[in-house]
């Protein structure tokens, strides 16, 4: 099955986070079909925490890949963060 997950990279103790589209056999931080996005929890500020390509996960989840649950949250709140941007 495929799945869309994180895959950790970054330095001890600051966390960085590929979102990846992977086979699900496949180890956490292993090889993967594409890169859709990242997810930094250490960002300041001025940096970007969250960037997700909206198509390609449509396309994957269309096609039948799974989202994690820490995939799909951020998902959501990505979505939303979009709307609100989009109507101001």
């Amino acid at each position: 099955m495929v799945t869309i997950r994180l895959s950790r990279g970054g330095a001890k103790a600051r966390p960085f986070y590929h979102i990846v589209v992977c086979d699900s056999r496949r180890a956490r931080d292993g090889r993967y079909v594409e890169r859709v996005g990242f997810f930094s929890p250490m960002a300041t500020a001025n940096e970007e925490k969250l960037r997700i390509d909206l198509a390609r996960v449509d396309y994957w989840t269309g096609v039948g890949a799974q989202l994690s649950d820490r995939v799909a949250s951020l998902l959501k709140n990505f979505r939303r963060q979009a709307e609100v941007a989009k109507a101001a």
